[in-house]
């Protein structure tokens, strides 16, 4: 569980007493779930990243909505971009061992995270990855139920493949980059699992 579960949960969780004290028992039920449901939105199952070092997981549980060639710079390459049902865990993971070179925050606009224009415009943290086979990039995009991008990582930290760095609450978008030598071993529609689930191979 994400620490910030039990803040959120606590008021409906106490409200919802005092509710069924009170005989008020509709309202003392709906909010004792609405605090099961919070508790349940921060859950952090364990997760066991693939050996292959070529693997690129996925960063986040969702679903693949699209993969559309999208340069980063002057450099050639694909974009996967993942949805997060409210009912996803939100927890985010590192797609690759390497070192974070640079992470910047945008502000932007709270578009529908399954619209593609949200990747551009919306709320985000962009983080660049260096890697041993080369730099990639990912995102976390906030949406319009989702506005909070929370990053636990700096510049400089060194991570591994399938290391937790960050949540967004409440539904939202994630994009991975990568280059064009990089096999895509999955498609649009997929559900896929943070850690685990192998978005490509990048030899």
């Amino acid at each position: 569980m994400v620490k910030d579960g039990y803040k959120f949960a606590s008021a409906p969780f106490v409200l919802g007493v005092v509710a069924l004290a009170l005989s008020q028992p509709w309202l003392g039920g709906a909010l004792l779930f609405l605090a099961a449901f919070v508790l349940y939105f921060f859950r952090d199952p364990e997760r066991v990243a693939p050996a292959d070092p070529a693997a690129v997981v996925s960063p986040a549980d969702g679903r693949v909505m699209e993969i559309v060639e999208e340069p980063m710079g002057s450099q050639p390459g694909r974009r996967i971009s993942i949805f997060l049902a409210i009912w996803d865990v939100h927890v985010n993971r590192a797609p690759m061992a390497g070192r974070i070179q640079k992470v910047e925050y945008r502000p932007g606009r709270f578009y529908a995270a399954m619209r593609s224009r949200a990747s551009a415009e919306n709320e985000q943290n962009v983080v660049r990855l260096s890697t041993a086979r080369g730099e990639m990039m990912f995102r976390q995009i906030a949406g319009w139920v989702a506005r909070r991008v929370l990053l636990w990582k700096s510049e400089g930290d060194a991570v591994e493949r399938g290391e937790r760095v960050g949540m967004i609450r409440f539904g939202s978008r994630m994009d991975v980059w990568l280059p064009m030598e990089a096999e895509i071993l999955v498609r649009p529609g997929q559900h896929v699992a943070a850690g685990t689930s192998i978005l490509a191979r990048w030899s």
